[in-house]
C-alpha cells in the first residue's frame, strides 16, 4: 500500500512539474514573443539535419505538369503572325540543332546538366529565371564561363496569359533583364515565354523591347517526369535538321529532373553519331544574342 502511494505522489509532481514549465514558457511568450524559442519538442526543427535549407524560388504560375494542359494561342500562329520576333526553328538545309534548358538555374540540377553538357563539348542555351539567378549568380556565371547562351525566361515565372496584363510582362522581363546584366556583363536578347504561353499584345511589346522570342520545334515533354526512355524517345523521334530542343534544367521544389540528365547521355551520342552538331540558339538561327 505504501508503494502505491509512492507511486501516485510521483505522478502527481511530475504532472505539477509539467504544468508549471508550460505556463512559464507560454508567460514569457505573452510578454515577448519574439526573444521565445519554441520549446516543445514536437516543433524543435532548430538542429534537425533532414530540414531542407536550399530551396529555390518557386514557379510563381505553377509548376509545367498543371499548367500546360491549357491551350493558349499556337506559337506557330504567332510566328507566322511575327515572323520577325518569334522563331522555332532554324533552317532544315544545315545538319545542326540546339538544345534549350528551361526554369534554373536550380541548384539540385543545373550543375548536372553542365557536367553532361561538358563531357560530350556540346553548348546549349539556357532560358534563366531572375528569382533563381539572383538565388544562384554562381550557377549562372558558370553557364556563361562554359560557353552557353543565357536567355530570359522571366523573373518569377508567371502565366502571362492568365495574368493578361501588359505591365507584368514589362515588370518580369525588365528585372530579369537587369539582374543578368549584373551577373553576366550583358543584356540578353532572347526570351522565352513561361510555359511557352503568349498572345498577340505580349509578342508586340516583347518586339518594342528588342526581344527575339524564342520557342522550341521539339519538346522533350521531360516536365512529364518519365523514364530517362521515354524522354530520349520523345526527342530523337521528332528530331530533324534546325530543331530546337525544349527541355528542363530546373523544377518546382517537389519536381525532379534527374530522368532529364540521364536522358541526355542518350540523346547527345545518339545525334552525334548521326553527324548532327550541337550549337546555341543564336548559331543556329545566326542572331545576335545581346543588345
Amino acid at each position: 500500500m505504501q508503494k502505491a502511494y509512492v507511486k501516485v505522489f510521483l505522478v502527481l509532481v511530475l504532472t505539477i512539474g509539467c504544468m508549471v514549465s508550460g505556463e512559464h514558457v507560454f508567460a514569457e511568450y505573452l510578454s515577448n514573443p519574439d526573444d521565445v524559442k519554441e520549446e516543445w519538442w514536437w516543433k524543435d526543427k532548430e538542429n534537425d539535419d533532414s530540414r531542407e535549407t536550399d530551396q529555390p524560388p518557386p514557379l510563381e504560375g505553377g509548376g509545367e505538369m498543371s499548367e500546360r494542359q491549357q491551350l493558349p494561342v499556337s506559337n506557330i500562329l504567332l510566328q507566322q503572325q511575327y515572323p520577325e520576333t518569334v522563331v522555332l526553328q532554324g533552317a532544315t538545309g544545315d545538319n545542326r540543332v540546339a538544345l534549350t534548358f528551361d526554369d534554373g538555374p536550380d541548384p539540385r540540377f543545373t550543375e548536372q546538366v553542365l557536367d553532361v553538357l561538358n563531357e560530350y563539348d556540346v553548348p546549349a542555351t539556357f532560358f534563366v529565371m531572375g528569382a533563381r539567378a539572383d538565388a544562384y549568380p554562381a550557377i549562372v556565371t558558370r553557364i556563361q564561363e562554359e560557353g552557353h547562351i543565357i536567355g530570359n525566361h522571366t523573373y518569377w515565372h508567371p502565366n502571362l496569359v492568365e495574368e493578361g496584363e501588359i505591365s507584368t510582362l514589362e515588370r518580369e522581363v525588365t528585372q530579369t533583364e537587369d539582374k543578368l546584366a549584373d551577373i553576366i556583363g550583358y543584356r540578353t536578347k532572347l526570351f522565352r515565354a513561361p510555359y511557352g504561353f503568349l498572345y498577340n499584345e505580349l509578342v508586340e511589346k516583347l518586339a518594342e523591347m528588342e526581344y527575339t522570342v524564342v520557342g522550341w520545334s521539339v519538346d522533350s515533354l521531360d516536365w512529364r517526369e518519365g523514364p530517362p526512355e521515354e524522354i530520349a524517345y520523345n526527342v530523337l523521334s521528332n528530331v530533324q535538321p534546325g530543331a530546337i530542343i525544349l527541355m528542363h534544367d530546373g523544377a518546382e521544389w517537389e519536381g525532379d529532373r534527374t530522368n532529364t540528365i540521364e536522358s541526355l547521355h542518350q540523346i547527345i551520342p545518339a545525334l552525334q553519331a548521326q553527324g548532327i552538331e550541337f550549337v546555341t540558339v543564336p548559331n543556329l538561327l545566326n542572331i545576335p544574342y545581346q543588345k
